[in-house]
């Protein structure tokens, strides 16, 4: 017979067996498990001791279930947080796990060099937004949309605010991807927001008037604030107004957990970050300060070391840990949505935020994307540097790097 007729035929297999026909086996007997109990540990204790034994190991569980460290959103549900609060830090945090994806991924470095095509442009040369800028800025924008709690947001990729919605509680400012320039070479990027509450009060007027209103709230009236690193963790800063406290991303959870509760910063720190390359453009007042504490020769008697990303929330996030200052001198940073909420962080965090002669949060915003020198740092360093005077850089010949 050919073989391609074998194909053809029926296949006979012997049926199997019903599996009823075969009954369980019967239970080990005692005398098999005897030696088996004689030799383990619990066997060997007496009554009391392996009750005591299987106690502990109870209490053992419950302390390591007591001792691991709340999530984020568990973390605001102790703290009290109100519920549409929860629910708006719980997009941000969605999109902000969206956009550490982002940033690590290949592609990212392509982004990053491009030029943006869509939206109106709100700054020029080196700060000209990126793809990469607005599709972090697209994240954000579409998180808050879907949270239904975000009446405005404010963003430093948008010319105006934007009105989500009339009836939601809540307004958010943001540089959705500070420091996107830096990328391609892979230095630490962050996102930074703020939150204040809707006021009800400028309902009649206009939405686009009403709309940029609640946007230049002064940084007193801040609800909450944060920031989130993308660097070797990504790590989600947030105050609610009761202390500083930092999150790092789980990745084989997915969720922000608690690592760094009841952030201080220390008083007097060791660390100066700024860019002294610009050295000769500086105030005489910010030049002897520099001059004197990289001598040892100010209040703390110990010489400083500079440290400087060029990153803010990479600076600003050492600085939170390790003390000292961190600055750019100039009028640079924008206080709507990068020194308020960083500011409003470092206060909750024993420290405090100034453009070098007043405080951050006091000062009343006149429009969205005002500029200003900024200085973040522990509270004896900080006044240490202002009582310099004169430490606000005047000269900004338009920098290209």
């Amino acid at each position: 017979m050919p073989l391609s007729s074998l194909s053809l035929l029926p296949l006979h297999r012997a049926p199997l067996p019903p599996t009823s026909n075969y009954p369980p086996p019967p239970p080990p007997s005692r005398a098999l498990l005897l030696p088996l109990l004689r030799h383990s540990p619990l066997a060997r204790r007496s009554p009391v001791s392996r009750a005591r034994a299987v106690a502990a190991d109870g209490m053992a569980a419950a302390t390591a279930a007591a001792e691991t460290p709340p999530t984020l959103l568990e973390y605001m549900g102790q703290a009290g947080a109100a519920d549409d609060l929860v629910v708006l830090v719980a997009h941000v945090q969605s999109a902000c796990k969206r956009i550490a994806a982002l940033v690590a991924s290949p592609g990212n470095a392509e982004l990053s060099r491009g030029k943006a095509g869509g939206g109106v442009a709100v700054a020029a040369g080196r700060d000209a937004p990126k793809p990469l800028d607005e599709l972090s800025n697209e994240i954000i924008l579409s998180s808050l949309r879907r949270s239904g709690k975000v009446a405005v947001m404010a963003s430093e990729e948008n010319h105006l605010p934007i009105w989500v919605s009339n009836d939601s509680p809540y307004v958010v400012v943001t540089d959705p991807l500070d420091g996107s320039r830096n990328i391609e070479v892979s230095i630490p990027t962050g996102t930074i927001f703020g939150i204040y509450n809707r006021l009800a009060e400028l309902d009649h007027l206009p939405e686009e008037e009403r709309a940029q209103l609640n946007s230049l709230q002064s940084g007193t009236h801040l609800v909450a604030s944060g920031y989130v690193l993308y660097s070797s963790a990504t790590i989600f800063c947030i105050s609610f107004g009761a202390g500083t406290h930092g999150f790092t991303l789980d990745h084989l959870t997915g969720e922000f957990v608690l690592t760094h509760p009841s952030i201080q910063i220390p008083p007097r720190g060791q660390i100066y970050s700024v860019n002294d390359a610009r050295y000769f453009d500086w105030p005489e007042g910010l030049r002897k300060y520099i001059d004197t504490i990289r001598q040892g020769k100010g209040q703390h008697p110990k010489k400083y070391s500079a440290r400087y990303v060029c990153s803010l929330v990479a600076d600003f996030h050492r600085t939170l840990i390790y003390g000292g200052v961190a600055m750019n001198p100039r009028d640079h940073l924008r206080l709507v949505y990068e020194a308020n909420p960083l500011s409003f962080l470092a206060e909750q965090a024993g420290g405090r935020g100034s453009d070098g002669k007043s405080r951050i949060l006091s000062i009343q915003p006149v429009k969205l994307h005002q500029r200003l020198p900024l200085f973040l740092g522990g509270m004896e360093d900080m006044l240490e540097l202002e009582s310099y005077g004169d430490v606000q850089q005047k000269v900004n010949p338009g920098y290209e790097v």
